[in-house]
This record gives structure tokens, sequence and C-alpha cells, in this order.
């Protein structure tokens, strides 16, 4: 597939899955063996779902906005901002009711329109402080 079309497949998976909340556009996106670099999504699409519930749970009004794509071959990488209101359980934390606001990026790989394989980076420290978990540095 061209990177244009890899990066509107990145875009729609994004619009759909996070911020349509259409659990079942899941089976359109993610290959049933996908793999991550974060353990808590296990593996797979199974995973990905329980972890999605998760987050949808805790988040109701979830939203990722893409705020730039990069693509060459079957790799997409996205830069995006995650915004929501902690309304559900968390990790543990209780809601908040606080709203967030996190920043972050995702690599993509993609076989035959679906992600097989990602590594995501985002700023899991920060999401902490703004739900009150961690205390925030005093000298900033």
């Amino acid at each position: 597939m061209s990177t244009d079309a890899n990066k509107a497949i990145i875009r729609d998976f994004f619009d759909q899955v996070w911020n349509q909340g259409d659990e079942a556009a899941i089976d359109r996106f993610v290959a049933a063996d996908a793999a991550g670099n974060d353990p808590d999504f296990g593996i797979g699409r199974e995973g990905f779902k329980q972890q999605w519930r998760n987050w949808r749970a805790a988040f109701p009004d979830l939203h990722f906005e893409v705020e730039e794509l990069v693509a060459e071959d079957d790799v997409v990488v996205s830069r995006w901002t995650l915004t929501g209101t902690h309304t559900g359980e968390f990790l543990g934390i209780a809601p908040t009711g606080r709203p967030i606001r996190v920043g972050g990026m995702s690599l993509d790989h993609l076989k035959d329109g679906l992600l097989v394989s990602g590594f995501d980076g985002w700023d899991n420290l920060g999401l902490r402080q703004q739900l009150g978990a961690i205390p925030e540095d005093p000298r900033h």
C-alpha cells in the first residue's frame, strides 16, 4: 500500500477506534496476533480490546488529536495528544473528575492494511501527576 494509504489507515484507526469508541472497528484495524511494546496491552487483538475497554471506562470522552503523521513503506509514526476526563477507575486510581492532556507518539507497522505491531511512547508520569497519583515536582 502507498504511504498515503497507510497514513489514512492510522488516522482512521485513531478516529474510529478511540475517538468514536467503536470497539467493532478494532477487528478492522488490528491484526489477530498484533504485538506492541506495552505489556499491559497484552498480545493480539483480544489483549488490545481488553485494555481499550479499560481506557474507555476510565475516560469515556477520550480523544486523540493526531498532530502529525510520517510514513515510509509499511511504517507510520504518529504524534498525538490524548485528552479526556477521568470518571472511572484507572490503574487503581479512583475517579477524580480531572481533565487530562497527554502527549505521545506511536510507531506502527502495517501489513495488508492491518496494524501488526506498534511501539508507543507517551507521558505516563504526566498522566499520573494529572490524576494526583504522583505529586508534581515542586521545582517546576
